[in-house]
């Protein structure tokens, strides 16, 4: 048997720490090097780039980190996975060779396409796939849209060609997330495509990963347990032939990989327990965490299904355009102040109705008898959307300035006025995979068409988890966050929460408590939508779906929190009567 992979991550987005691929080359023994730089809204930005040059398209900050570390990696046969190349692989592969020259280097480089099917859009409708949005159900031709981008979610197996034909640096395009770790993990242990477990061992591994130092202690609820406050070390998997990991960082890093870090991760940006993907359904209900050693975490248990017919599109398609202009309000009168001003703004504007869409926003944070300034003010929040850009940019930024004498008292604003800037709409969508051409150009330059994995019936499902019940003594009123700690995140316009206990008393207690009804209590921009809730017993957590509360996705959401980054923590705020032993369990673990 093969020893374990070592793949570590550099990047969880485009435009994260440059210094990771330096700092992870340099940092210990690794054998592959991957970063992830595509997000939704990150390909709709690369359209953008595009637009000004076209030979642009790619994640450029790749190319710097390359600059930093390429010549180490050939010297030590690491080998370096991405997908940095976004709606250009190609024109990444030409510059990432042009920059190995310059450094007097002669890297293998490969690349994966086939994606991208943006010009093949009603080619594909006329064939009588209606591209129906995953949220909402509507065919893309109902919606009357041109979109500028339609990429498939390709898998790993043309990363494992690339590498098996001696790549030393394979650049892709929308291939999943976690692809940059199945695809070496496959490659490194031989596995083939009816392996489904140990694939879904690696899915999970590099879901685990994907977003860098969100494994390692970034972006954690509790903050107490992470003594080393330096920023964080990127994570390392550690992937074994069975497909279990090991979650680690380098030595003398900062942060902390714990049960409780690799959770957090686990359940971020997810949705029903069987992960659904092109190479494999993983089943993260599934999933068992055990703390080997301080800072590694052992993963272990996953089971595989095959993958479904279906590839994952994510369309984007240009929206309009929106502005938005933010109001202060201090002092006495908060919600008069923000009436007047409303109506003020848009009797100079015309009226509401001349716009597509309005959004307004009263943020309340003011406090009575303030101790400062500051203290006092809240936030009138006015976004205006059209078609037509004229009427959202500095003719509405500019009216709201008319206020500024003959409006309430105390007017001022946070920024000057804007113009307007266009945003995207994100459209998820599916297409057979077999009308996607998976394809990799290996170092020689010769093509070769990768097989997409065979789908299947699923095995039989697991037994139902134990349903101990929770505790049942007297309560306190205390703030959820007090015993259980949460991660959000978007899909779309859906918002995604998970939530979690540290031990099964607790999960117990939060499974029959934390219902659809209670959440959308607790979480009031909820109510009226659909919630999606889903239990993942041995993580004790539950994980929601909130459909819908981010509209449209993040490049048109009106929200503060366009992401929802924040909404976890929210809902940990908010205060519920809680089980009085489980606040002292945890305020013993706290040390309070």
């Amino acid at each position: 048997m093969t020893r374990a992979v070592r793949i570590g991550n550099c990047s969880g987005f485009y435009g994260d720490r440059i210094a990771a691929a330096r700092e992870m080359v340099d940092g210990g023994p690794i054998d592959v090097l991957t970063g992830d730089y595509l997000a939704e809204l990150t390909m709709l930005i690369l359209w953008k780039a595009r637009q000004k040059d076209p030979e642009a398209g790619y994640a450029k900050t790749f190319l710097t980190q390359m600059e930093h570390v390429l010549g180490t990696c050939l010297d030590r046969g690491i080998r370096v996975v991405s997908n940095a190349g976004g709606l250009n692989p190609a024109g990444l592969a030409t510059r990432l060779g042009e920059l190995a020259a310059r450094l007097g280097l002669a890297p293998r480089i490969a690349y994966v396409h086939g994606d991208d099917l943006v010009h093949r859009v009603d080619e594909l409708v006329r064939d009588g796939h209606d591209l129906s949005n995953l949220d909402t159900g509507v065919p893309l031709a109902e919606a009357g849209v041109e979109p500028v981008s339609a990429n498939a979610y390709l898998g790993g197996w043309g990363i494992a060609e690339a590498l098996a034909g001696d790549a030393d640096v394979v650049v892709c395009g929308r291939v999943t997330d976690a692809a940059v770790v199945t695809g070496p993990a496959a490659w490194w242990h031989g596995w083939d495509r009816g392996d489904h477990d140990a694939l879904a061992g690696a899915v999970v591994a590099g879901h685990v990963i994907e977003c860098g130092p969100q494994a390692t202690g970034g972006n954690y609820s509790w903050l107490h347990e992470i003594t080393d406050r330096r920023y964080p070390g990127f994570p390392i998997a550690e992937v074994a032939a069975d497909g279990s990991s090991v979650i680690t960082k380098h030595p003398g890093t900062g942060g902390l990989v714990s049960v409780g870090t690799v959770t957090a991760q686990l359940v971020y940006e997810i949705a029903e327990p069987a992960y659904k993907g092109p190479d494999v359904i993983a089943h993260f209900d599934t999933v068992r965490l055990s703390q080997e050693a301080p800072d590694r975490v052992r993963i272990s248990g996953v089971r595989g299904d095959p993958p479904p017919p279906d590839l994952k599109v994510a369309v984007n398609y240009l929206g309009g355009y929106r502005n938005t202009m933010t109001l202060v309000l201090t002092g006495l009168d908060i919600d008069d102040k923000a009436a007047r001003a409303e109506q003020q703004l848009f009797e100079i504007l015309g009226g509401k109705d001349r716009f597509a869409e309005v959004d307004t926003r009263l943020i309340r944070f003011d406090r009575a008898d303030a101790e400062t300034n500051e203290q006092a003010c809240a936030h009138l929040r006015i976004t205006v959307k059209d078609p037509d850009p004229k009427k959202v940019g500095r003719a509405f930024s500019n009216a709201t300035m008319e206020l500024a004498l003959g409006g309430y008292a105390g007017f001022h604003t946070t920024t000057p006025p804007t113009a307007e800037s266009a945003y995207g709409v994100y459209w998820p969508a599916l297409v057979p995979a077999s009308v996607v051409e998976h394809t990799v150009v290996l170092p020689d330059g010769t093509s070769k068409v990768v097989e997409h994995s065979p789908s299947g019936p699923p095995r039989t499902a697991p037994a139902p988890a134990d349903r101990t019940p929770g505790p049942s003594g007297p309560c306190e009123r205390a703030p959820l966050g007090a015993v259980c700690a949460a991660r959000s995140g978007d899909k779309g316009g859906n918002a995604n929460v998970g939530i979690w206990g540290r031990d099964e008393r607790t999960y117990a207690w939060l499974r029959d408590f934390l219902t659809t009804d209670r959440l959308a209590e607790l979480i009031p921009e909820a109510k009226g939508l659909e919630v999606r809730r889903y239990e993942l017993p041995d993580l004790h957590a539950l994980n929601f779906v909130i459909v819908g509360l981010l509209g449209a996705g993040v490049a048109s959401s009106s929200r503060p929190d366009p992401q929802a980054k924040g909404l976890g923590e929210y809902l940990r705020s908010r205060h519920v009567d809680i089980p009085t032993e489980l606040l002292e369990v945890a305020r013993g673990l706290q040390g309070k």
